[in-house]
């Protein structure tokens, strides 16, 4: 019997997006969260050669029972986003975690078309460049511990 569950999802024929390094996903002006996981934290903290423990206040804080990376408060702009030369870029871009790695293939905005489109005002990225396939959105869409996979 065929699976109709993926009849209904509107962008079965794939989507378009080629990240055009705006920052404009890693940025205020509205007050956010960047959900870290402890294995994260952890490869961060390896990464940027610290302490996972001296990681807490510094770049990141709790929210509640999750951790958030924390945002520079003039700005609202994660703490690791960087710009060299009028270009904007990730300093933890490999060890960047899953909701990075994710955009802009969310639930929320992969809920409908039209989400998918306000988001694209936000995102000179969507609608363009590589066209990803149905399986690869799902695939990111799921996606929950992309490190088992980076060793």
């Amino acid at each position: 019997m065929p699976d109709n569950k993926n009849e209904n999802k509107w962008y079965i024929t794939g989507l378009h997006f080629e990240c055009m390094q705006c920052g404009a996903c890693c940025g205020g002006p509205d007050e956010g969260y960047i959900w870290v996981t402890k294995p994260e934290i952890a490869l961060i903290a390896k990464y940027i050669n610290e302490p996972a423990e001296q990681l807490w206040g510094k770049y990141i804080k709790r929210m509640g029972r999750r951790a958030t990376i924390i945002e520079k408060p003039e700005t609202r702009d994660c703490i690791f986003l960087t710009n060299t030369d009028g270009k904007w870029g990730c300093a933890i871009y490999p060890v960047r975690p899953n909701q990075c790695r994710t955009w802009p293939f969310w639930p929320d905005n992969l809920a409908t078309a039209d989400h998918w489109n306000r988001t694209a005002m936000k995102c000179p990225g969507i609608n363009r460049g590589k066209l990803h396939a149905f399986e690869e959105i799902e695939t990111l869409r799921k996606q929950k511990t992309w490190w088992d996979d980076a060793d």
